[in-house]
């Protein structure tokens, strides 16, 4: 299966292409020109320098490939970079999936999408909520969310009008290696492997450590897309979670017992952020109803986390 992959360089789309080329379909990228990762670095010729927002050179692309699959997962992929990037956030992920979906659809209308889409759609819950299931009423209350709600809608809306292809996986927070610290899991582990490294002081600078969040590795994450992909339905939205959260408090608490280190924490008001859910929790029985099968556990993923962040610095 011919397989063109967006956002190749990000954590997620890089394992998506470790496992496809597993497979042994023949998998192309797409990462921007200021993209950078140890991937982005490579001289791989099935990488191309394009820009989402370029239908042009998109549909350029997609015409040589003329692929079977698309994995869609370029995107401004954080909530809080989004309050200080909320222009560029629903430019990338609106406009970027509305070129992706018309060029699919234009070039190869039989090809299959996996489009990105995201717990953040569900935005103004309460605990009592959760766990989240996927017929809620999506109230998105970051720049983040909304355009991800966006993004879903039009997935859907090349499913219903014209017949592609569109599965809509809902991204609870993955984590993995190859992430930037643009997250509470990645800022902790890359502040205690600095200071294992002796580079900074004993002292982790947190924000928010009530809220609890449903985290999934990854490599389980990936593994539950393939399996909506092959038992799935094009147009129905599913949860990508692990049914259980985890405090951020114990979160910080796992790394620094896996760290071995001896540290002090400290609140710093620039990590907070202008909303904040208390609890992001999601039912995922829809996608353990197709197969799926959790694989790691918190403390595998943390471990294989703060590991990357001793080897990157």
């Amino acid at each position: 299966m011919k397989t063109l992959i967006t956002g190749i360089t990000g954590m997620i789309g890089s394992h998506f292409a470790s496992t496809t080329i597993e497979k042994g379909w023949p998998t192309f990228g797409i990462a921007r020109n200021s993209a950078s990762s140890r991937i982005a670095a490579s001289p791989d010729p099935n990488i191309f320098r394009v820009d989402i927002l370029d239908r042009d050179a998109l549909e350029h692309v997609m015409s040589d490939i003329k692929p079977d699959l698309v994995i869609h997962m370029a995107a401004q992929a954080f909530n809080s970079i989004s309050w200080q990037t909320e222009e560029t956030t629903h430019l990338s992920n609106y406009q970027g999936t509305v070129n992706v979906l018309k060029m699919t659809h234009r070039v190869a209308p039989d090809a299959a999408v996996i489009l990105a889409c995201s717990s953040a759609e569900y935005g103004d819950i309460q605990p009592e909520d959760c766990p989240l299931e996927e017929d809620r009423f999506l109230r998105p209350i970051t720049p983040y969310g909304v355009s991800k709600a966006a993004t879903e809608c039009l997935g859907y809306q090349y499913f219903s009008n014209f017949g592609l292809k569109v599965f809509l996986p809902r991204l609870f927070i993955h984590v993995g290696t190859g992430h930037p610290p643009a997250t509470a899991i990645q800022n902790f582990a890359r502040q205690l492997a600095l200071i294992a490294k002796g580079r900074l002081e004993p002292v982790v600078r947190v924000g928010n450590l009530e809220s609890a969040r449903d985290f999934i590795d990854v490599r389980d994450g990936v593994d539950a897309m393939m399996t909506v992909l092959e038992k799935g339905t094009p147009g129905d939205p599913v949860n990508i979670c692990t049914g259980t959260a985890f405090k951020i408090s114990d979160i910080l608490d796992r790394l620094i017992r896996i760290s071995g280190l001896d540290i002090k924490v400290e609140k710093d008001e620039a990590l907070f952020r202008p909303s904040d859910e208390p609890l992001l929790l999601g039912d995922n029985s829809k996608l353990k109803t197709i197969g799926w099968q959790q694989q790691y556990t918190i403390d595998q993923t943390l471990q294989a986390v703060y590991e990357d962040w001793l080897s990157r610095i």
